[in-house]
């Protein structure tokens, strides 16, 4: 069994995907505690479902893609063959993950976005930095920022390790955190390699919504 917070179809608003509709199929639990968690619900809250009830609850929605969210979906040791269970059924599968775990194990056809935690969100002890080796340019690494602190750090990072090499970069900002525009600058003056990334979704409905 494995614990669902919620299931829920709409436009994804994140990552290559973004404007795309969308399966939604989030995790419940989660091993961080950032600071700027806009999805603190997952921490505890969740049903338990076998893999083909999960199958069966999205069979229903006209949309192949699917992506598997949390809290941190990897936490659960059923993640992994759910994700295996989802590519065997034909769905174009996407991972959002913190990258604080191992994702060497996730099945080879789903499309990782991996997190790497900045200093703002107070966890970025926790970044398994074993994880960007891993890395495939299938895959997509996001940067969730905080302040201009948050930008400097993960530049370096970005062009120290030319992970820009491995797969697509995204920066994105804390909702209300970083003018818009700002991190536009930042990124057009240093001229990096990277995709401004902005959370569609907050835009389309109210920013504190669930299930969309």
């Amino acid at each position: 069994m494995i614990k669902i917070n919620e299931i829920f179809y709409s436009i994804q608003g994140e990552g290559d995907r973004s404007g795309w509709p969308c399966i939604f199929i989030r995790l419940s639990f989660c091993n961080l505690r950032c600071s700027w968690c806009d999805s603190e619900y997952t921490f505890y809250e969740g049903t338990d479902q076998s893999i083909d009830e999960v199958l069966d609850s999205i069979s229903g929605y006209p949309c192949k893609l699917v992506e598997v969210t949390g809290g941190e979906p990897l936490v659960q040791e059923e993640c992994i063959p759910l994700l295996k269970a989802l590519c065997d059924a034909g769905y174009e599968v996407m991972l959002e993950t913190s990258g604080s775990l191992d994702i060497s194990e996730v099945d080879t056809r789903v499309r990782r976005i991996m997190d790497v935690k900045c200093p703002g969100s107070g966890m970025v002890s926790r970044n398994r930095l074993k994880n960007l080796d891993e890395l495939r340019e299938t895959d997509e690494l996001k940067f969730v920022l905080k302040d201009r602190l948050d930008y400097e750090w993960a530049k370096e990072l970005v062009l120290s390790r030319s992970l820009h090499k491995r797969c697509p970069i995204l920066f994105s900002p804390v909702w209300d955190k970083i003018e818009f525009d700002d991190l536009a600058e930042w990124i057009l003056d240093d001229g990096l390699p990277v995709r401004l990334q902005l959370q569609i979704h907050k835009f389309i409905w109210d920013p504190q919504a669930r299930g969309v």
